[in-house]
C-alpha cells in the first residue's frame, strides 16, 4: 500500500505506454528519505509518512482489517478512538528549544503526502525539497474525526481549527507524562513508542520517474 501511495507523487497519467517509455528512457530523480532514531533501537527509515499517537494506533489496529480495503484505516481509527486520550507532548524542531504541544491527537511527519488508505495528511510535503511537513492535530474529539474525515482525505484540513502545519528537517518528540505508551509508526509499520527523533536525509536515493 505505501509503495502505491508514494507512486502518486510520480504518476502523471494512467497510460501504461508512457510509463514503459519513461522506464526505457531512464528518467531519474533523487528523493529524500526520513530517518527515525531512538536511544535503545536501531534507526528506521521511511519514504512516505511517519506518525504518532492516534493515527499510529489506528494503523496498528487497521492491520487487522485489511480485508476491507481502504476502509480498514477508518475502522482502525474508530477502534483506536475507543481507548484514546489526547496527550501533552513536547517537540524540538531543527535543534531549537523544546516547545509544548498540548492535547495532541495525532502528529504526522510527511516526506510525501499520503498515508492511511489514501489520506492526504501532509498535503504540502515534497520528497525532493529536503524538508518534512509536520502536521499536528490537537484536542480532536471522536466526532471531529467523523465530521472532518473528508478534509483529511482530500488535503484541505490545514484550514481547520486545532490543526497546525510547519516545516522541519529534524524534529524530536517526547511524551510529557513519560508513560511510554504513545504509539509510533512509519509507512504503516508499527515501531513502538516515544521518544523518537526524526531527521531528513536529502536526495538519499535515486528513482526512475
Amino acid at each position: 500500500m505505501m509503495e502505491v501511495l508514494f507512486c502518486t507523487w510520480f504518476i502523471r497519467n494512467n497510460d501504461p505506454r508512457e510509463a514503459v517509455d519513461r522506464i526505457v528512457k531512464g528518467f531519474r530523480t533523487r528523493v529524500d528519505v526520513g530517518a527515525i532514531g531512538s536511544e535503545s533501537e536501531e534507526s528506521h527509515y521511511f519514504i512516505n509518512v511517519a506518525d504518532i499517537h492516534l493515527s499510529a494506533k489506528a494503523g496498528y489496529y487497521a492491520a487487522r482489517y485489511k480485508r476491507f480495503g481502504n476502509l480498514c484505516y477508518v475502522i482502525g481509527a474508530l477502534q483506536a478512538f475507543m481507548s484514546h486520550n489526547n496527550q501533552d507532548l513536547r517537540i524540538k524542531v531543527n535543534g531549537g528549544e523544546w516547545e509544548a504541544c498540548p492535547q495532541v491527537t495525532a502528529l504526522c511527519i510527511g516526506n510525501a503526502k499520503y498515508f492511511g488508505g489514501g489520506m492526504k495528511i501532509t498535503p504540502n510535503a515534497d520528497p525532493s525539497n529536503g524538508e518534512f511537513e509536520v502536521v499536528i492535530l490537537q484536542d480532536f474529539k471522536w466526532y471531529d474525526f467523523i465530521l472532518k474525515l473528508h478534509k483529511l482525505y482530500n488535503g484541505t484540513h490545514l484550514s481547520v481549527a486545532n490543526v497546525v502545519s510547519r516545516r522541519a528537517h529534524s524534529i524530536e518528540i517526547e511524551d510529557v507524562s513519560g508513560s511510554g505508551k504513545i504509539f509510533v509508526q512509519s509507512d504503516g509499520e508499527y515501531l513502538g513508542f516515544l521518544p523518537r527523533k526524526f531527521c531528513i536525509l536529502p536526495s538519499a536515493i535515486q528513482m526512475i520517474r
